[in-house]
């Protein structure tokens, strides 16, 4: 059935009450959610775990995705990781990723699975190593064959981060820029912010005033393919024209940050994490961190469920942390005020809450009861510098909110 869209995607991004061509669009995006969208996660670890506080002994409720940064949070030694997406392709991923951690002999074989993901000896491994591990819902995904007949695990022999929803969309931009006589891999031989700088500004900032590029970023659909629903468009354009948003924010990706320590940026530009011992990588499947995040790997609980659902289901006072991605934007009041009553309960002493939204500011204030949002307290001014350094770039704005004595 591949022409229906996931019922819990689809329950969560249309908008029944919308007009019809608003309906088509979500459910349009509803489909093309359907299957792999996120090889990797598009948030960076490292200001989650600053803005969060991670402590020893914390109980975590997160969005999964791509599982990048679920694994990643592991390196701050919390009890419990419970992720859940509404994605079963980003479950399978995760599932994945946690038995490959705990069962590929050395970090290594690690590194080459996830970090490089393009050798045939990963299909060797998966057999030998994980494989005989895995539960049978994720073992059919990944033995099961994608929309264009190829077996999804072979992805791991010819370059994962090229496939997926996203990596589509990388792909087909740079055929695009190369159209337009725009090479996106000459920025990854830049050697200094100052020589990044000089390559936005002569070669990527002018391709965004092309009226091609121009009016196909005018269409709600064209950014489905950085999992961006019509909602969510609508917030990330905030008036403006969605070419100047998107040249504002490929200028942070490529100048606010050093190219060698942002992993995001060689992604963008060069489908992959680059090679060598050099390379950056996501704290996971960085070597410092092998032992730990491989003997905490049995902490993380993956579930196919919606995160308002699964906390309605958990005991009152048994979370410390909640991390909800960009999923808010998607959400009507009546959704979020269902999400944060659960939040409330559920939150111990001193909990934090972390999310990001397309626009730059939070999007509770208004939306939420009174009473209900009188509990948090916003840190406006830390949260601007976690969104000031959040080496993705794509977002607006990162939240972060702490539940008063």
């Amino acid at each position: 059935m591949a022409s229906q869209p996931n019922r819990k995607i689809a329950a969560a991004v249309v908008r029944e009450d919308g007009e019809q061509k608003q309906r088509l669009l979500d459910r349009a995006f509803a489909l093309a959610f359907k299957g792999l969208v996120y090889a990797q996660i598009w948030e960076d670890p490292v200001v989650d775990m600053e803005a969060l506080a991670i402590a020893p002994g914390n109980r975590i409720a997160t969005i999964a995705s791509g599982g990048c940064n679920v694994f990643s949070y592991l390196t701050a030694d919390p009890v419990e990781i419970v992720a859940v997406d509404l994605n079963t392709a980003h479950v399978a991923l995760n599932n994945l990723k946690r038995v490959a951690i705990q069962r590929l002999p050395d970090h290594a074989s690690l590194r080459r699975f996830f970090a490089d993901a393009d050798s045939s000896g990963n299909i060797a491994d998966y057999r030998a190593f994980v494989r005989p591990h895995l539960d049978e819902v994720s073992r059919r995904y990944w033995e099961g064959r994608d929309l264009v007949g190829r077996r999804r695990i072979n992805g791991f022999a010819h370059g994962l981060y090229k496939r997926g929803l996203l990596g589509s969309f990388i792909g087909l931009a740079h055929l695009v820029a190369r159209m337009h006589r725009v090479d996106p891999r000459q920025f990854l031989e830049a050697k200094t912010i100052e020589e990044q700088r000089a390559i936005f500004e002569t070669k990527f900032a002018p391709f965004f005033d092309r009226k091609f590029i121009r009016w196909v970023t005018d269409q709600r659909s064209s950014l489905f393919g950085l999992g961006i629903p019509p909602t969510q468009y609508d917030a990330l354009a905030d008036g403006k024209p969605m070419a100047d948003v998107l040249r504002a924010r490929l200028e942070k990706l490529t100048c606010d940050f050093p190219l060698e320590d942002n992993y995001f940026a060689w992604q963008a530009f060069g489908r992959s994490y680059g090679k060598g011992a050099g390379a950056s990588l996501p704290p996971y499947l960085q070597a410092v961190h092998y032992a730990a995040v491989r003997a905490r790997a049995e902490r993380v609980t993956m579930l196919h469920a919606n995160m308002t659902d699964m906390l309605a289901a958990a005991d009152a006072a048994s979370f410390d942390r909640y991390i909800f991605l960009d999923a808010q934007d998607w959400m009507s009041d009546a959704q979020l005020t269902a999400l944060w009553s659960e939040v409330a309960r559920t939150a111990r002493p001193g909990a934090r809450v972390l999310f990001r939204t397309a626009a730059e500011p939070t999007l509770l204030p208004g939306r939420l009861p009174d009473d209900l949002l009188r509990r948090w307290d916003y840190r406006a001014a830390e949260s601007l510098a976690f969104t000031r350094r959040d080496r993705s770039a794509i977002y607006g704005g990162v939240h972060l909110y702490i539940l008063k004595d």
